[in-house]
């Protein structure tokens, strides 16, 4: 009778793997020592091309941090600009109150200063018009102009200042009213031209005016009255 033995001989496989083993470890041993420097040589790459990066996004950050830097001092300026706009701002309607305050003051002081010294001047301009030698207060070059184009509404100079004479005046609110009596009445002609073309009177007017014997000289005589307004 025929045996035959279908289990494996472990002998022979303990051979056979112990010399596939030997031969293995030689060959596997040789493959890693030659896989070792390419190995090293990327991971040395990659560590450069990390520390690149890092660099780059250090210098990034600190670009960016400066920028950052910038703008949050600039928005502090502005900031405090507009806050210093809004204050003036908020005291704006205080201010012009002070202002109107101020200017209405100032002008009650001028119209106080020239109810106290206008009717003076006023009263020393009509003293000047009929004065012997004088005249009105007028610009000198608006009298030139006027002697060439009108010579007749240029004051006479030969007018004898005698023939009139002032005998009332009363002014209310710069309304003066003034009346006088003159020998006939081209002296009152002459008397208002000169007024017309004072600096301190304007829109005058003649009012009505009568004829009269003076009691002492017996002569006839011209009682007139005009208003006009003072400027001062």
């Amino acid at each position: 009778m025929i045996r035959v033995n279908l289990l494996p001989n472990k002998k022979q496989n303990r051979k056979t793997d112990f010399f596939n083993f030997s031969f293995g470890g030689k060959g596997g041993g040789s493959s890693e020592s030659s896989s070792d420097g390419p190995s090293q040589a990327w991971l040395g790459v990659v560590l450069g091309v990390v520390l690149v990066e890092v660099l780059v996004l250090l210098l990034v950050y600190k670009t960016k941090g400066d920028q950052l830097a910038k703008a949050k001092n600039k928005n502090l300026e502005h900031t405090t600009t507009i806050s210093t706009i809004q204050g003036n701002i908020a005291q704006h309607e205080k201010i012009k109150a002070d202002l109107k305050e101020l200017r209405e003051r100032e002008d009650a002081i001028q119209k106080l200063q020239a109810a106290r010294t206008g009717p003076t001047a006023t009263l020393l301009e009509l003293s000047k018009i009929v004065s012997h030698n004088r005249g009105p207060t007028v610009d000198r070059d608006k009298l030139e102009q006027l002697r060439r184009d009108n010579p007749t509404a240029v004051p006479n100079a030969n007018w004898d200042t005698r023939r009139l004479w002032l005998t009332t005046y009363s002014e209310k609110e710069r309304a003066v009213k003034v009346g006088g009596l003159a020998r006939d009445g081209e002296d009152v002609s002459e008397f208002l031209k000169r007024l017309s073309l004072s600096d301190y009177f304007y829109d005058v007017r003649l009012l009505p005016a009568t004829k009269e014997i003076d009691s002492v000289t017996k002569l006839e005589l011209v009682k007139f009255e005009f208003s006009a307004k003072v400027r001062y």
